[in-house]
């Protein structure tokens, strides 16, 4: 009897896991499939031709299914960058540009890799630097502007691991200088 019941059981167990498998593959949440290239102009966001490194790096270097950057900082549209210190002689409005400015700068590059962003699977982590003052203590806001941006254009693909840390100073004096991982198709 207690065979009998055993064996019962587990039939149920395998039949309720079959049916609520394929119960989650037909009703489960879709994924929206998106355009990352058109969700730019939507934004009215142009990236440029990635700048040439400071010194001897290359901005990105893929490992299977990552691209890792270096660090990039805050290029402006006219190639100009932003400069300067947080709580001394940059607002955190400005710092917030800076980190957006530098979201613009890493797409640029990540799509001078790839060719397509449409490749992008996930922005996994994101180390962010902040020239700031001793004092200064809102370098998660200031990131907040990068992080805000990768969902804009990537919606919850853009939702990623993060640091935000001060520095006391940055390569040519950036306001902001940050790298990332992501995860990308085959």
């Amino acid at each position: 009897m207690k065979k009998y019941f055993l064996i019962s059981m587990i039939a149920i167990a395998l039949i309720g896991c079959n049916s609520a498998s394929t119960e989650q593959e037909n009703d489960g949440p879709k994924t929206e499939v998106i355009d990352f290239d058109k969700r730019l102009k939507d934004l009215n966001i142009v990236l440029a031709k990635p700048s040439a490194p400071l010194a001897s790096y290359v901005k990105t270097v893929r490992v299977g299914n990552l691209v890792y950057t270096a660090g990039h900082g805050p290029d402006k549209p006219d190639g100009s960058r932003v400069t300067g210190r947080l709580g001394d002689d940059l607002t955190l409005e400005q710092g917030q540009e800076a980190a957006r400015l530098t979201g613009i700068s890493l797409l640029s590059s990540l799509k001078g890799e790839l060719g397509d962003l449409n490749k992008v699977k996930r922005i996994v982590k994101v180390l962010g630097l902040v020239q700031s003052t001793p004092d200064f203590k809102d370098q998660p806001k200031v990131m907040n502007a990068f992080s805000d941006l990768m969902v804009e254009v990537f919606g919850e693909k853009g939702k990623h691991a993060r640091s935000a840390v001060g520095m006391s100073a940055l390569p040519a004096n950036w306001a902001t200088e940050i790298e990332m991982v992501v995860e990308v198709e085959d």
